[in-house]
């Protein structure tokens, strides 16, 4: 694995499946970040008793509450997070966090579409708004970097079923969970959106879709395992640049269109 040399990165929903396996995986690089703020919903809660132990046993490993969904709940912990920064900035965020309503066509109903939106995409769009002067701060006391994680990125962790291209590929009765896709294909235009917004300021914005991992999301019928689901987006955020600002990337490096 390519070493991405960071001082900090937060990850929301870091509690189970892929945002879990990311607080490990960068635990176990060569060169460990100094500060990994993992954070989830509920870290009191009986979901989150992994990376509550990670976090009582590695240093660099801090765990915060927050909800996505909550404007007040992230900016208490974009609070706690610069404390715990010193003045330094947030080299990466990651927005991880997100859920799946199974429901096809014909019984997806407003508040389905509604619950799915507030989690997917408003969530990740207020986490940004809310991070974005630590990232800010991050590209301006490593211009010396090209665009990249080294400077200051935004990652969101999308997926193929948010590809209005591949939609006639993917869309078969195990697959149509419509509001899960509906929501994907508005976070790939929000990271479009964010990469136009934010590359003035040096800080590199793209999609990552994961593949379908076996987590409680993806079910145990998923071709990956969350270990090489993570490995492969780990290779695939060391070497991101300016080509991958505000495109969506798949955990094996090929770009997916959208």
């Amino acid at each position: 694995m390519t070493d991405m040399k960071i001082r900090s990165v937060l990850v929301t929903g870091s509690n189970r499946g892929i945002g879990l396996e990311l607080i490990k995986k960068f635990l176990n690089i060569s060169e460990p970040p100094e500060k990994i703020f993992a954070t989830c919903r509920d870290p009191d809660g009986p979901r989150a008793e992994e990376v509550r132990n990670l976090a009582l046993t590695h240093s660099s490993v801090i765990l915060l509450q927050l909800d996505a969904t909550n404007a007040d709940s992230i900016k208490g912990t974009v609070a706690q997070v610069e404390k715990q920064l010193n003045g330094s900035g947030l080299n990466l965020l990651i927005n991880n966090a997100g859920i799946m309503s199974r429901l096809d066509f014909q019984n997806t109903n407003a508040d389905d579409m509604i619950n799915v939106f507030k989690t997917n995409v408003v969530g990740p769009m207020q986490v940004s708004q809310a991070f974005y002067p630590l990232l800010q701060k991050s590209a301006a006391d490593n211009a010396q970097e090209a665009l990249g994680c080294r400077r200051a990125a935004l990652v969101n962790v999308s997926s193929l079923l948010g590809s209005i291209d591949r939609t006639s590929v993917t869309f078969d009765v195990s697959k149509q969970v419509i509001a899960y896709r509906v929501s994907k294909a508005a976070l790939n235009m929000l990271t479009r959106c964010q990469a136009e917004v934010f590359k003035n300021d040096g800080i590199l914005c793209t999609a990552v879709h994961p593949g379908w991992v076996k987590t409680d999301m993806g079910t145990q019928r998923a071709f990956l395992t969350t270990d090489e689901s993570v490995t492969g987006i780990l290779n695939v955020l060391s070497s991101l640049s300016e080509k991958q600002n505000g495109i969506l990337v798949s955990w094996d490096g090929n770009v997916i269109p959208w």
